[in-house]
């Protein structure tokens, strides 16, 4: 199935928008899941059918179900929310290969560092004003200045997964 995508400026829409973690811990054997809650974000489709855009997302909403174990991920040894309140993601290039696959390329900058990620999305709708695309990755955190913990309880690789809806922009 080939999914033509309409062009011109697109804008997130926060409340049908999910962006949700999970991360190993305890060598492994827990499973800590949560989401976060302020995303927005707005992209381009070009007359070519590549895509730019960006995204970020609020670290302050992370929301793990732990009152104390958020304030500590928001906190110096994680995420330093009071000194790099977002996360971005700026998409350089995203193309649609292979039916609904969307290949894109582009900087994850998390505690003020940038990295390339590059992932493939699965558009999961598209029509002339709303566009929907899932996706799933992994992040190292120690990439990202993230420490282990104590004892290394929490090194390895976090899972975000997505669920984008982009509505088309007011001209």
């Amino acid at each position: 199935m080939t999914v033509a995508v309409e062009t011109g400026l697109w804008q997130l829409d926060a409340s049908a928008s999910t962006v949700a973690l999970r991360h190993k811990t305890m060598w492994g054997l827990v499973t800590v899941k949560g989401t976060i809650a302020a995303v927005a974000g707005q992209g381009e489709v070009r007359p070519d059918g590549s895509a730019v855009g960006t995204l970020t997302f609020g670290v302050t909403s992370l929301d793990t179900g732990n009152a104390k174990r958020d304030a500590h991920l928001r906190g110096a040894d994680f995420f330093d929310a009071d000194n790099h309140p977002e996360i971005t993601f700026a998409a350089s290039s995203a193309e649609l290969r292979d039916g609904d696959a969307v290949h894109v390329v582009g900087q994850l900058t998390v505690r003020g560092i940038s990295r390339p990620l590059s992932i493939t999305a699965r558009l999961t709708g598209a029509d002339a004003d709303v566009l929907t695309l899932d996706g799933e990755f992994t992040v190292d955190r120690a990439q990202f200045g993230m420490g282990g913990g104590l004892l290394g309880m929490i090194r390895g690789l976090a899972t975000v997964t997505t669920t984008l809806r982009f509505k088309r922009a007011a001209a």
